[in-house]
């Protein structure tokens, strides 16, 4: 006689496990601890029992269906027990192998070499927009159109540029996968010309001599906040990027040896870096010092002195100037002195290094943040006096250096 479910509902335990059989190998194993489903069968004459979940989370007609998938197995001379647990090792292996799982391995392998600041900004661009709609699913399982479909929905909020970026990061993490031989391909290359085009620009900076002298005219006429008016000040001088400018701690600035050290931790390339302060940079620290010098940093939030300078401090302040965003940006001032020092001569190598560019040679890197510095004093010096004179309206032409002088 086959099961029903009432016989199922109202079957008690008792003080041995009993069984209530079905057909065809079905049957329900009635135990104090609850109520399973069972199939016996036999596999080249050895009896096997393979379980088939837990009653009511299986039904009875759901029951009967696994033990029918079964059935269909052996049919085909494939242990059902075997392959139940071959299905479920495959299931574990493919969550272990998601997306964001192997992402997060990434992230955490590379972030060491990037500035804590991009290091957030490639999570979050990940958490925000992958993640939620891929990041569950087996790497080896993502394909072209899925990956497209994450992409274009970034595309419709208008964040082409963006939607590029997540694209290039998608692929280094596939790349990756396939490297620590979880993943079989890169669907990301399949990708190319399936964005909408980002117009590529440079970074918003001025160049002209004379232009470059009313900015600065500007700036001394600032009438916003006095620390803001002296990142304002130092930015030109220094020409570090933005996040290295705002985060300037005092414990790192030395004035009697008039040099700045920035901890690895806090350099793009992670690599420690000297900025050899000229006398104008020093009278600006000076001027801050009474104000902010009893804190941690040199240009604390207004909001909050534990913290360091908003982002968009320096920026904001740049447009109440009235230069738009197309014009003059704090990252701006370093293309400025990369551009015109190279044409006053100065030697590439010097300049290069006093930017902190990338140093290919990742261990040379971590030895070079000193290299040059007697000519980078020389330079950082010669460029404060430059900008000095262009600030004063004097019509400033530089003497191009000859090579090796």
């Amino acid at each position: 006689m086959s099961l029903t479910d009432t016989a199922i509902r109202n079957a008690k335990p008792r003080e041995k496990q009993y069984k209530l059989y079905d057909d065809r190998g079905l049957y329900l194993l009635v135990q104090k601890s609850g109520k399973y489903f069972r199939f016996d069968y036999r596999f080249y004459g050895l009896r096997k029992t393979l379980a088939l979940g837990v009653y009511p989370d299986v039904t009875l007609a759901e029951a009967r269906q696994k033990r029918d998938d079964a059935r269909k197995l052996l049919k085909k001379d494939v242990d059902p027990s075997r392959h139940q647990k071959e299905a479920k090792m495959m299931k574990r292996e493919l969550i272990k192998n998601n997306f964001e799982t192997i992402t997060r391995e990434w992230f955490n392998k590379q972030k060491h070499a990037w500035s804590d600041g991009h290091a957030s900004r490639v999570i979050r661009r990940l958490e925000l927009n992958v993640f939620p709609m891929i990041g569950k699913r087996p790497i080896k399982l993502i394909t072209a159109p899925e990956l497209l479909e994450v992409l274009k929905k970034m595309e419709k909020r208008g964040v082409f540029y963006s939607a590029h970026t997540v694209k290039q990061i998608c692929g280094q993490i596939f790349r990756y996968a396939i490297a620590t031989g979880r993943g079989e391909r890169d669907p990301s290359a399949d990708l190319k010309g399936a964005l909408t085009p980002t117009k590529s620009t440079n970074m918003a900076t001025i160049t002209d001599p004379k232009r470059i002298g009313g900015l600065l005219r500007a700036i001394n006429g600032y009438d916003g906040q006095i620390v803001t008016q002296c990142a304002l000040k130092l930015a030109p001088l220094v020409f570090v990027r933005p996040g290295e400018l705002r985060k300037a701690e005092w414990l790192e600035v030395d004035l009697d040896n008039a040099v700045w050290k920035i901890p690895v931790e806090k350099m793009k390339m992670k690599s420690p870096h000297i900025v050899p302060l000229s006398r104008q940079a020093i009278d600006v620290f000076k001027i801050l010092k009474p104000i902010t010098g009893n804190g941690r940093y040199v240009f604390p939030s207004l909001r909050s002195p534990s913290q360091a300078m908003s982002n968009n401090t320096v920026n904001a302040a740049l447009r109440r100037m009235g230069y738009s965003k197309d014009e003059m940006t704090g990252h701006g001032f370093r293309a400025m002195a990369s551009t015109l020092l190279h044409e006053q001569g100065w030697p590439s190598d010097v300049i290069e290094r006093q930017l902190a560019h990338s140093e290919r040679n990742n261990v040379k890197a971590a030895y070079n943040h000193a290299e040059h510095l007697p000519e980078r004093r020389k330079m950082m010096q010669s460029w404060a006096d430059y900008l000095d004179a262009l600030k004063s309206g004097a019509q400033v032409i530089p003497l191009r250096r000859a090579a090796g002088k």
